[in-house]
């Protein structure tokens, strides 16, 4: 299957697929972020702040985590370079300093809002499908895609110059290859993982193990789409950069839910 980007010119701006869906994913991911704290009897307005500084610092935070991973400083001043991880880490950053300044019970609102980076990620990932991006290795399997005009084109020169994806001898570099829609398959994986905290959201746990299995549950995600993505940052053999961090994060998560599993939910509530 043959994939093209999906991209609108009016006059001299250009829309692209990619822009809409970071919107949306911000917009909803706000809407449930306020639900979920209604349904709580909290102060609704605190998801809308949160949302202004998430998006503060996850630019800032996915811009500069590309700039030292690429060692391209002008990446900071370009349009692409956003890598999720920098954004999370910024993202977290800044909205833990405004719920500290707020003095709000953080354990109980990253409960909260659990449920709403799920669908934030799932609406940012159909951005990089939109976009053609952050596909995956070549493969010949029946769901394979073609992306002629992705961010790169999956040509083999490509893959093998950009990804260090081997490919068989004799291959012509400008060869459109197809390629795993790992776009696809997170989509696909972060639904379930949304769908779970969302149904378990009125867990009876203390505040944070709902955060906790955030963690474990979008990093599990995260691992297992790094096994099929076209990546140039493998280091130890087949692990990447994000495959690590994400195991650093199932860490917590496993502490955080192990730490709050036995506490009463009730008791915890304005708990920092």
């Amino acid at each position: 299957m043959t994939v093209y980007p999906f991209v609108v010119h009016v006059g001299g701006f250009v829309i692209t697929g990619y822009g809409l869906l970071m919107m949306a994913g911000f917009l909803v991911g706000g809407w449930a972020y306020a639900t979920e704290l209604a349904r709580r009897g909290l102060d609704t307005a605190i998801a809308w702040d949160t949302v202004v500084f998430a998006i503060v610092g996850g630019l800032v935070g996915s811009k500069t985590y590309y700039a030292i991973a690429s060692g391209h400083v002008d990446a900071l001043f370009s349009r692409g370079g956003l890598v999720w991880y920098g954004g999370f880490f910024g993202g977290t950053a800044l909205v833990f300093a405004y719920m500290w300044w707020k003095r709000l019970p953080i354990r109980a609102l990253l409960d909260a809002i659990s449920p709403s980076l799920a669908v934030g990620y799932l609406l940012g990932r159909v951005g990089c499908f939109l976009v053609n991006d952050d596909y995956g290795r070549p493969t010949d399997l029946p769901w394979g895609m073609v992306f002629p005009r992705g961010a790169p084109p999956s040509t083999a020169r490509n893959l093998a110059e950009m990804f260090n994806v081997t490919l068989p001898p004799g291959t012509p570099p400008d060869r459109l290859l197809a390629v795993h829609p790992t776009q696809l398959y997170e989509i696909g994986m972060t639904f379930v993982v949304f769908a779970l905290l969302w149904r378990w959201r009125a867990h009876r746990h203390g505040a944070g193990w709902l955060f906790g299995v955030y963690l474990i549950l979008t990093s599990v995600e995260r691992i297992i789409a790094e096994v099929f993505r076209a990546k140039d940052d493998r280091i130890l053999g087949p692990v990447t950069v994000a495959q690590l961090l994400s195991v650093g994060l199932v860490l917590i998560g496993v502490w955080l839910t192990r730490r709050y599993a036995a506490e009463d939910r009730e008791g915890v509530r304005g708990q920092t």
